[in-house]
């Protein structure tokens, strides 16, 4: 029930994801202690695809193993999918994504909010040393500089290893600390599709779970890799209509992965948006069976561990920098800086459950909206 219910009240993308699920599972149910939770967010960074879904996935894996890793990632992402099904019907009619930016004004303050008490809970924790908060601060420059978050990620755990206090390597300790390991699709190619051709279920397929096994990084990464396949190489998308299949994905909760359903449904109708949901996550799915079972051996490992401390420490620093681009998005007047104060104040305070205060948020939007188009 948790993750149905995560999947469709969970606005923000992956950050604000990741943040209600420290509320849930840590916080609230004591599930994972921060340690253990930072442990999961860092594994999802390494390998490509969605990671707020990986994360999920990960989170079912721990708590009930292989029918929980199914039973949390499909929770999690068949409401977002079903919503998105519903905006392309609209879409189809109207030849217009719904308007619901009024309510997204209201609820993005209060998903920076549980964002920020996330990181504020977190970081005594991921950053216990003056050595990890100087990896964090270099994880910040060069996100900050444009560097690509895997790069930012590898290496800090790399510096972790060579600043370690025992910095002398033994075979025993030693493992496979590459993220290409983990993820063995990323040797793949792309779907060889002529780009005349029409799409078909087959191809569909194949080209989103291609995508889906090798795109680390943002939804802005996702709507450069959509448009180099689907407007440029295959010609199934206009500009405009990706455009719309990237909006639908960002104003709906859960995954914005779920892009490729909205895809699916224009090029093939209610079977496309099945098979591309399915394409793009699928690949998600494999890599946390594989991936999963290492991360206790990480820990168990000197030199592992220590990789993992620096990739925790980057993992905090991009969290951190999300914040600030949703801080200058989110807090845009009064009422949303309002907002955002009462949310952190009662998360600090209160143990309310963070979606009475995403619904909260929607109706002071919804409120305000009201009190400004009233004569």
């Amino acid at each position: 029930m948790l993750f149905l219910r995560l999947g469709t009240t969970a606005f923000g993308g992956p950050a604000a994801h990741t943040a209600m699920m420290r509320e849930e599972v840590v916080v609230r149910r004591r599930w994972l202690d921060d340690a253990a939770f930072m442990d999961l967010v860092s594994a999802t960074n390494l390998i490509p695809g969605p990671n707020s879904t990986e994360l999920a996935i990960h989170i079912g894996h721990q708590r009930r193993g292989f029918a929980g890793l199914v039973v949390a990632g499909l929770c999690f992402i068949v409401p977002a999918a079903l919503i998105t099904v519903l905006c392309a019907m609209v879409w189809q009619r109207s030849g217009e994504v719904p308007a619901v930016a009024p309510l997204l004004a209201g609820i993005k303050p209060v998903m920076l909010a549980i964002v920020v008490h996330a990181l504020w809970g977190l970081a005594p924790k991921a950053v216990s040393t003056w050595r990890l908060r100087l990896l964090t601060a270099l994880a910040v420059v060069v996100v900050v500089a444009g560097g690509h978050e895997l790069l930012a990620l590898c290496g800090a755990g790399l510096l972790a290893i060579l600043s370690r206090p025992s910095a002398a390597p033994t075979a025993s300790t030693s493992l496979s600390l590459t993220p290409w390991s983990w993820s063995p699709l990323l040797a793949l190619a792309p779907p060889a599709v002529a780009t005349v051709a029409a799409p078909t279920l087959t191809t569909l397929f194949a080209t989103f779970a291609w995508i889906g096994s090798v795109l680390f990084g943002s939804g802005y990464v996702l709507l450069a890799f959509l448009r180099s396949e689907l407007v440029e190489r295959l010609g199934w998308l206009t500009e405009a209509q990706l455009l719309d299949a990237i909006a639908v994905g960002q104003i709906t909760p859960g995954p914005v992965f779920t892009t490729a359903t909205f895809v699916g449904w224009v090029l093939l109708g209610g079977a496309g948006a099945v098979v591309a949901t399915a394409g793009i996550f699928l690949p998600a799915f494999v890599f946390v069976a594989l991936s999963g079972p290492l991360v206790p051996r990480l820990r168990a490992s000197p030199i592992a561990s220590a990789f993992l401390d620096g990739v925790n420490a980057a993992s905090l620093a991009l969290m951190a920098v999300v914040s600030f681009e949703l801080l200058r998005a989110a807090v845009v007047d009064v009422v949303g800086a309002v907002v955002f104060v009462v949310v952190v104040g009662l998360l600090r305070r209160t143990k309310v459950n963070p979606t009475w205060l995403i619904l909260g948020g929607a109706v002071v939007a919804a409120v305000s909206a009201f009190a400004v188009a009233a004569p």
